[in-house]
C-alpha cells in the first residue's frame, strides 16, 4: 500500500477488514475478477479525507448579508446543502422575537416540521414555539409557529375571508424550490401571492438557478424589494469518483471531460444503443470498497422501494457486530418506546449489517429510527429512494449513484439536474468531513454520458405550477369577487417563467379554468349567480381537501348522516388515496368487511350523477378503491397492526400514510361543528380511533 493510501485511511475509526471481506467475495462470486484498487489520480482525492479542525463558529459573508437584509426587506437565499441556511433562519427569528414580533416557519414535510419544532424548542424554549401540521396542533398562539406550507396557506384563506391582517411579521419558507414542484408548487405560489407586503419573507433553498427571476416577480407583485443572496461555494468540497466493474476506483472527470477510463466505457455503452440487462450490483463488493477506502458512511440511492429491500437482503454481516460500541443498547431503547417495530422485517439486517433501508414503504417510526441511527454515526450506509433527497437531514461522507433515471409517478424518465443535485447535495458532512464524495457505479440503469451532463449542469429554472381547484375557487370567492380572483391569478409566476406568447396563453387558460370551476359550483348551488358563496358554499369552503366537492355532495346527500365513528372514517378513507394502487385484500378481510362493501357501493352509486355531470363539463374523476375503506374500518375497530398488514398487500408506509391522511380529512369535518355537530363529533371520535401506535 502506498503512503498516499495510508494517509487516505488515517482517520479510520477501526482496523481495516478488507481481507475478511475479500474472502466472502471469492466465496460467492468465484471466477469473477474483482480487485479493489485505487487509480493514482483517485489516491490524491482520497488523501483529502479527514475531520476538519474544530474552530469557533464565524458566520459566512452570505449568512451575514442575508440576516442584515431580512430586517428591512424580503430575501431569497440560494446556497448549497449544508452551507448553513438554517443559521440564517434561527438568527432572523431570534431578532424578530426579541422585538415582540411573530414568526412563521413553513416546511414542505411533516417530518421536517417536527424536526425543526424540536430544534427551535431547544433554542428558544418550548413556551415560545408552536407546531401546526394537520395531525399536530400544539401551542398555536406561540410567537414562533412551525408548520407545513398548506397550513399557512389555509390561515391566509381565513384571514382574507374575515378581512383581517394575518398575525405574523416574518415568514420563513424552507426548501423554497418546492415552488416548482408539480404537485405542491401551487400552494407555495399561493402563499407568496396572498402574503401582505408588510410581512417579510425569507426563502431558503439549495437549488434555485433563476433566483433573480423569482426576485423580480416578488418585487412586482408585492411592491417591495427582494434581495437575492447567493453562495456557490460548498462548505464541504465535493469529488466525483467512478467504480469500474474491475474494482478500480478512478476519478469520474478530468476537468469537465470524462476521465479516460470512464470515457472508454461511455463509448462502449453508446455502441450498445441501449443499456445492458446485466446482473444487479453486488452490494457486498460496493460496501467493501467504500469501507476499504474510508468512504463510509454512505447513502446509496436506488430506483425503487423493492430495490432498496433486495439490496439490504443481499448483505453479509458487517465487520462491527451489534454488541460493539453500544449499538444494540441504543436500538433497544428505541424499541422500548416503539414496540411495534420489534417485528419489523429489517431488524436483523440493521443489527448485523449496520445498514438500513429508508423509503416511503416503511412506517414513519422506522424511518425516524434509521435517520437517528445514521445521524449518530451508528450505520455504515442506507439504501434509499429519493425521499432522503427531499428534506431529510442526514448527509453522509459519500453518495452512491447507480441510475440516471427516476419514476415520475407514471413511468421512468431521465433524471433532471435538479434531481441529481438534490441527491448529491447530501455528500459531505459539515464539521465532520474535509471533503465529500459521489461514487458513480455503471450498470443497466446508469447512462454515463447523462451522469456527466447532470453533474456539470445547473439545476433547471423553477416554473410556475399555479392551477385551479375547487377548494381554491370557493375560498378565494369568500373574500373576492370573480374579477378580484382573476387579478390575483394574474399575479402568478407564469409571466416570469415563460416567454410572452406562451405566458399569455397559459394565463388565459388559467382564467378559463377558474370560470369553469366557478360555473360548475354555481350549477351545483355552492355559489350564487354573482359568484358569492351560498350557505352551502361557505361550509364547503372549509373542506380544504383533495376532493372537497365529492365529500361536500356526500354530506349534502345525507350519506354520512348518523354514521358511527368507525364507519365514517372508513367511508372517508377512499378519497385520500391519490394513486390507483393495486392492493389485494385477503379472503378473511373480504369476509370481515362484507357489510361495509354494501355501504361503500351505495356511496359510489350515489355519486354517479355527479361524476357524469363533472365528466360532461371536462373535469376528471379520481379513482376510488375499496381497500382504504376496508383497512380503515378494521384499524378503527381495534384490529392489531400485524394482523392488518397480513391481510393486505400494501406496504406499511402506504397504509400508515393513508390512515394519517384520513385523520387529516376527518379534522376538516370537525371544523363543521356549527353546521353539522353530529358529523363533527363522529369525526372527532374517528380521529381518536385512528391515532394509536404505530400511527400515532
Amino acid at each position: 500500500m502506498s503512503s498516499q493510501q495510508r494517509k487516505a485511511r488515517s482517520d479510520l475509526p477501526r482496523k481495516s477488514t478488507f481481507k475478511s471481506v475479500r474472502k466472502h467475495e471469492i466465496h460467492y462470486r468465484e471466477g469473477v475478477s474483482f480487485h479493489p484498487q485505487l487509480h493514482a489520480d483517485a489516491q490524491l482525492l482520497l488523501s483529502k479525507i479527514g475531520i476538519p479542525e474544530q474552530t469557533p463558529f464565524i458566520p459566512d459573508p452570505f449568512q451575514k448579508q442575508a440576516l442584515e437584509n431580512i430586517l428591512i426587506q424580503d430575501v431569497l437565499v440560494s446556497a448549497p446543502t449544508g452551507s448553513g441556511k438554517t443559521w440564517i433562519a434561527i438568527e432572523a427569528a431570534r431578532h424578530f422575537l426579541a422585538q415582540g414580533r411573530r414568526v412563521w416557519y413553513a416546511a414542505p414535510l411533516k417530518a421536517l416540521s417536527n424536526a425543526k419544532h424540536e430544534e427551535f424548542c431547544a433554542i428558544f424554549g418550548p413556551e415560545k414555539v408552536g407546531i401546526l401540521t394537520g395531525d399536530r396542533k400544539e401551542n398555536p398562539d406561540a410567537p414562533l409557529t412551525v408548520g407545513t406550507t398548506e397550513i399557512l396557506r389555509n390561515q391566509l384563506y381565513d384571514s382574507m375571508e374575515m378581512g383581517l391582517d394575518v398575525d405574523v411579521n416574518l415568514v420563513i419558507l424552507d426548501e423554497a424550490h418546492y415552488l416548482g414542484d408539480p404537485d405542491r408548487g401551487v400552494v407555495w405560489e399561493e402563499v407568496l401571492i396572498y402574503l401582505p407586503p408588510r410581512v417579510k419573507i425569507l426563502l431558503l433553498s439549495a437549488t434555485i438557478s433563476n433566483a433573480s427571476e423569482i426576485s423580480r416577480w416578488l418585487e412586482n407583485i408585492r411592491n417591495s424589494p427582494c434581495k437575492v443572496v447567493l453562495s456557490l461555494e460548498r462548505p464541504v468540497p465535493l469529488n466525483a469518483l467512478f467504480l469500474a466493474p474491475s474494482g478500480e476506483l478512478t476519478p469520474f472527470l478530468r476537468g469537465k471531460k470524462l476521465f479516460p477510463q470512464v470515457a472508454v466505457m461511455a463509448k462502449e455503452q453508446k455502441k450498445q444503443k441501449r443499456r445492458s440487462n446485466g446482473e444487479p450490483p453486488d452490494f457486498n463488493r460496493i460496501l467493501s470498497v467504500l469501507r476499504e477506502f474510508n468512504l463510509l458512511p454512505a447513502i446509496i440511492f436506488m430506483k425503487s422501494r423493492s430495490e432498496c429491500d433486495k439490496a439490504l437482503a443481499s448483505l453479509h454481516p458487517a465487520p462491527l457486530g451489534p454488541h460493539e460500541d453500544g449499538f444494540d443498547a441504543e436500538l433497544e431503547s428505541y424499541l422500548e418506546a416503539n414496540p411495534e417495530l420489534r417485528t419489523q422485517r429489517h431488524i436483523d439486517r440493521l443489527l448485523n449489517c449496520r445498514v438500513g433501508a429508508h423509503h416511503a414503504g416503511h412506517l414513519p417510526t422506522w424511518r425516524l429510527l434509521i435517520e437517528n441511527m445514521m445521524q449518530s454515526g451508528r450505520l455504515e450506509a442506507i439504501f434509499s429512494t429519493s425521499t432522503v433527497a427531499a428534506g431529510v437531514n442526514f448527509p453522509a461522507r459519500t453518495v452512491v449513484i447507480l441510475q440516471t433515471d427516476r419514476f415520475d409517478g407514471r413511468s421512468f424518465v431521465d433524471m433532471t439536474a435538479t434531481d441529481f443535485h438534490q441527491m448529491t447535495g447530501r455528500a459531505g458532512r459539515r464539521g465532520k468531513d474535509k471533503t465529500g464524495f459521489i461514487v458513480i457505479i455503471p450498470g443497466k440503469f446508469l447512462d454515463i454520458s447523462l451522469a456527466q451532463d447532470l453533474l456539470l449542469s445547473s439545476p433547471e429554472p423553477l416554473r410556475s405550477r399555479i392551477a385551479i381547484n375547487f377548494s381554491m375557487t370557493m375560498n378565494l370567492l369568500l373574500s373576492h369577487d370573480p374579477a378580484g380572483v382573476v387579478k390575483l391569478l394574474e399575479l402568478s409566476f407564469t409571466p416570469y417563467s415563460l416567454n410572452f406568447a406562451r405566458a399569455k396563453k397559459v394565463k388565459a387558460k388559467l382564467v378559463d379554468d377558474f370560470y369553469n370551476h366557478m360555473g360548475l359550483l354555481q350549477e351545483l348551488g355552492y355559489l350564487n349567480e354573482d359568484g358569492t358563496p351560498t350557505a352551502d358554499g361557505k361550509w364547503a369552503a372549509k373542506l380544504r381537501l383533495d376532493q372537497p366537492l365529492l365529500i361536500a355532495e356526500l354530506i349534502r346527500g345525507g350519506d354520512f348522516l348518523n354514521l358511527d365513528p368507525v364507519s365514517l372514517a372508513a367511508l372517508i378513507a377512499p378519497f385520500v388515496v391519490d394513486k390507483d394502487r393495486e392492493i389485494q385484500l385477503s379472503r378473511q378481510l373480504w369476509k370481515d368487511t362484507r357489510r361495509l362493501w354494501k355501504k361503500f357501493r351505495s356511496m359510489i352509486y350515489g355519486l354517479k350523477p355527479l361524476v357524469n355531470f363533472m365528466i360532461d363539463r371536462g373535469f376528471d374523476f379520481p379513482p376510488v378503491s375499496f381497500w382504504p375503506c376496508a383497512a380503515t374500518f378494521l384499524w378503527t375497530s381495534q384490529v392489531e397492526w400485524d394482523e392488518l398488514i397480513e391481510n393486505l398487500s400494501a406496504d406499511e408506509g402506504d397504509l400508515a400514510m393513508m390512515l394519517l391522511r384520513t385523520a387529516d380529512h376527518l379534522r376538516q369535518l370537525v371544523g363543521l361543528e356549527d353546521e353539522q355537530p353530529a358529523l363533527a363529533e363522529a369525526a372527532r371520535q374517528g380521529i381518536a380511533l385512528i391515532m394509536r401506535p404505530p400511527i400515532a
